[in-house]
């Protein structure tokens, strides 16, 4: 399997007002790490653990960047705009779709991603959570033993990562989440998750899954200014072998969760029509 050496997919079947919106405000710094002399270290707890939340005195949270995908579309990369996608990134044609899987991937694609459940104001579970716009936050609770993460677009999700070491239950109840289950290895969280439903959409181009789905997700701090979101999906249902992706994710320097009702004047028209929205 070839892996990607470049950044961001096509923004095809995007919004362009969406993109605007998440790339806004973005600090030059979020992007010019590699070359920069002084790259602000991230934050750490009092115990030493990394923290993924703003520290004491300042604010501001996690913005999904809309514009990612878990693969790439073409191998050229010419539409690149910034440093997102993660490098090792499969190519469309690498990743091991079943025949029906990748025929409704295209479908999806095709008719402008307008049945995603998310312009239907439903939760993002999986890998979607993470590049759902107007941003989120990654709470350590280790009083709990939880992780928590709350997002702002779409319903006001929210999810739960125990951190006890408690196994999945046997038969979990299928849901939009799933069942969590956390570890930390050096300053990398690790989550397993198994029990989703299949209502909604693995990532925002409409990456299929199946209830068998198995997720392994990797989420690292490498500085201040920047989340490493990897992930392993394993859905014997959906794929042929398991297969990873993922993105890095900006953080959002004074941004804090506000007052956001997905039902409440949905402007993501485009989206839910479809390519004839503009026909005559």
């Amino acid at each position: 399997m070839k892996s990607r050496h470049s950044v961001l997919h096509s923004t095809s079947g995007i919004s362009p007002a969406l993109i605007a919106f998440a790339l806004a405000g973005l600090a030059p710094s979020a992007w010019s790490q590699e070359g920069s002399e002084e790259v602000r270290p991230a934050p750490r707890s009092p115990d030493g653990r990394i923290s993924f939340s703003a520290p004491p005195g300042e604010v501001g949270n996690w913005n999904g960047p809309v514009g990612t995908n878990l693969f790439e579309h073409t191998r050229e990369f010419e539409n690149d705009v910034r440093g997102f996608n993660l490098e090792t990134n499969l190519y469309i044609d690498d990743v091991p779709f079943k025949p029906w899987s990748r025929a409704l991937y295209d479908h999806r694609q095709a008719t402008f991603t307008k049945d995603d459940p998310h312009t239907r104001c439903k939760p993002s579970g999986g890998a979607r959570m993470f590049h759902t716009p107007y941003g989120f936050e990654i709470i350590d609770r280790p009083e709990t033993q939880e992780v928590i993460f709350l997002s702002v677009g779409a319903p006001h999700s929210w999810r739960i990562v125990y951190m006890d070491g408690r196994p999945h239950p046997e038969n979990p109840r299928p849901t939009w989440f799933g069942h969590s289950v956390g570890h930390w290895e050096g300053d990398t969280l690790v989550i397993d998750t198994v029990g989703f439903n299949e209502r909604f959409w693995l990532a925002r181009t409409g990456v299929p899954h199946t209830s068998q789905l198995h997720l392994v997700e990797r989420i690292s701090r490498p500085s201040f200014d920047r989340l490493r979101y990897e992930v392993t999906i394993d859905d014997p249902g959906a794929y042929t072998a398991p297969w990873s992706g993922g993105w890095y994710i900006p953080w959002g320097e004074g941004n804090e969760p506000f007052d956001y009702l997905c039902q409440e004047n949905n402007l993501d028209a485009a989206r839910m029509v479809g390519p004839d929205l503009d026909a005559p």
